[in-house]
């Protein structure tokens, strides 16, 4: 790399937020810019996006971060993407057919349901690694092709494009002169055979997709194209990365080391552990691919749980406290559950629009239990937060059952992370570690990690140099044991909704003990 080219800027672009991140030749964050997002949910379980939303939010940050370090300085753009969300739009004139339908979207669930019944799942299961749920992007795309008149043969003419958010991404900053997506995301749509690395037939059979729709998938460390065509951003800057948000923190907190497993705490959260093959017989979770860096496929075993963050501003909302100013707002989440012992055995399950890993009932909704006179506010919202570290254990229980599996410490980013209080209870109900990154863009640096990877040619090795500082929150074992039984009656919380729940959706397989 030249001297004067040794920026990367990341796109991050999320559900709540497009951020675009400056990093010097270092790796360090020298400017970060942000336009937030809007979600649409125009009937219940439903939940969209404007497509020209997402690229307009985009292409405005990356122009901020571009002319605040200068066009001739960067060297490249990285992006990571929220993952699962899934858009169509006709080729030649890169309109969307209508609005993307994000990963928490569940109105595919009846289709999904008759996929269990047709005995489908295990085929599904054991070809693409993920269980049948309306989260993952196939059935998201079935329903935009029957969305629109003759989208079935359009898509089959090559007419129309399929795609998740970094395949459009790039569309939109190449003028469409590269239609594409990489390794991570595309084992996130359903349609990739995990061993074969490849679109498969038996997949796109199932859910209806043509091949000529879908991208070509390529690594997520290379160059996928130039920028052309845009305002306030010059041509000709190279793309080196794309990669699924959740798969980019796993990549910026420890470069896949094992052992370190990653819960990145947003809207949702994603738990992730690095493995060593795409083999898993855990019918709860996810096996997908982590990353591809240019040479090498890394696997991961995943956890996705649809409401974490969102479940804490939903209980925020009806409390009154979702009104305070932001600084406000964050302080009284740290001190409101610490004012109290416990939650008084309220418990919240956060089945919003159904319930993910490792549970899987779509059809599952909230509940408030355990309620009494002597309830407060700060209960509620203890109870809420509380909510969080209980999903994430729930999932690295059912991850303890993979023979590959190990946990020396919950490596941790996203914004909820900033909450003290509720890193000392997920440290101390799971009796390890919590490392909270020192940056909260973590999903950018990833991704422009594994940019600088393909402009360096470097080797892992080199590539630890770069890795972010951690803040370590460590476990009361005492207390440790005591937080075992409130575990134990928030799962019979969960048990107690999803027995209401109608059709009962788990898969077979354990759901976490």
């Amino acid at each position: 790399m030249s001297g004067l080219k040794e920026i990367v800027i990341a796109l991050d672009e999320g559900t709540t937020n497009a951020k675009a991140v400056a990093l010097d030749g270092s790796g360090n964050v020298m400017a970060k810019f942000s336009q937030p997002l809007t979600i649409q949910t125009p009937r219940e379980g439903w939940v969209e996006q404007s497509g020209e939303m997402l690229i307009a939010a985009s292409l405005r940050v990356l122009a901020q971060a571009v002319a605040h370090v200068g066009a001739e300085r960067v060297a490249a753009l990285a992006i990571s993407n929220q993952r699962e969300t899934a858009i169509a739009w006709y080729r030649s004139s890169g309109q969307p057919l209508t609005s993307a339908i994000t990963w928490q979207c569940s109105r595919t669930a009846e289709f999904c349901e008759g996929l269990r019944r047709d005995n489908l799942a295990p085929l599904i299961k054991a070809t693409t690694g993920l269980p049948v749920a309306p989260l993952f992007s196939a059935s998201k795309m079935r329903w935009l092709l029957e969305s629109v008149p003759n989208g079935f043969a359009l898509a089959e003419q090559g007419e129309i494009c399929l795609g998740t958010i970094d395949s459009w991404l790039l569309w939109n900053l190449t003028q469409g002169a590269v239609f594409a997506c990489d390794y991570s995301n595309a084992a996130r749509t359903q349609l990739l055979n995990l061993q074969g690395a490849g679109w498969d037939d038996d997949m796109l059979d199932i859910f209806q997709i043509p091949r000529a729709a879908l991208p070509k998938i390529q690594p997520s460390s290379g160059l996928f194209g130039y920028t052309r065509g845009l305002d306030s951003i010059p041509d000709g800057i190279p793309i080196m990365s794309m990669v699924g948000d959740s798969h980019a923190a796993l990549y910026g907190h420890a470069l896949g080391e094992p052992g370190r497993v990653k819960a990145t705490y947003g809207t949702g959260s994603s738990v992730m552990a690095p493995v060593t093959s795409a083999r898993s017989s855990i019918g709860s979770l996810a096996t997908t691919i982590a990353w591809h860096d240019g040479q090498d496929i890394v696997y991961g075993l995943e956890g996705n749980i649809p409401h974490t963050g969102d479940a804490v501003a939903w209980m925020a909302e009806i409390t009154g406290l979702a009104g305070l100013p932001k600084a406000e707002l964050a302080n009284a989440l740290c001190g409101l559950p610490a004012s109290v012992d416990s939650t008084l055995g309220v418990y919240f399950v956060p089945a919003l629009t159904g319930l993910g890993a490792p549970w899987w009932s779509e059809n599952a909704r909230g509940a408030i239990s355990g309620l009494s006179r002597g309830v407060s506010q700060a209960h509620l919202i203890r109870a809420a937060l509380e909510s969080i570290t209980y999903q994430i254990a729930d999932v690295v229980l059912a991850m303890r059952q993979h023979h590959d599996f190990t946990l020396s410490a919950l490596m941790v980013d996203g914004g909820p992370t900033c909450n003290n209080w509720l890193m000392q209870y997920q440290a101390d109900l799971l009796g390890c570690p919590v490392m909270r990154s020192g940056i909260p863009e973590l999903s950018a640096v990833g991704a422009a990690l594994l940019a600088r990877r393909a402009l360096g040619s470097m080797p892992r090795e080199q590539m630890e140099s770069y890795a972010s500082a951690h803040v370590t929150f460590q476990p009361d074992m005492q207390r440790h044991g005591r937080l075992q039984k409130r575990w134990h009656e928030w799962r019979h919380a969960v048990e107690r909704i999803l027995q209401q729940a109608s059709p009962p959706t788990r898969p077979a397989a354990s759901a976490g003990g």
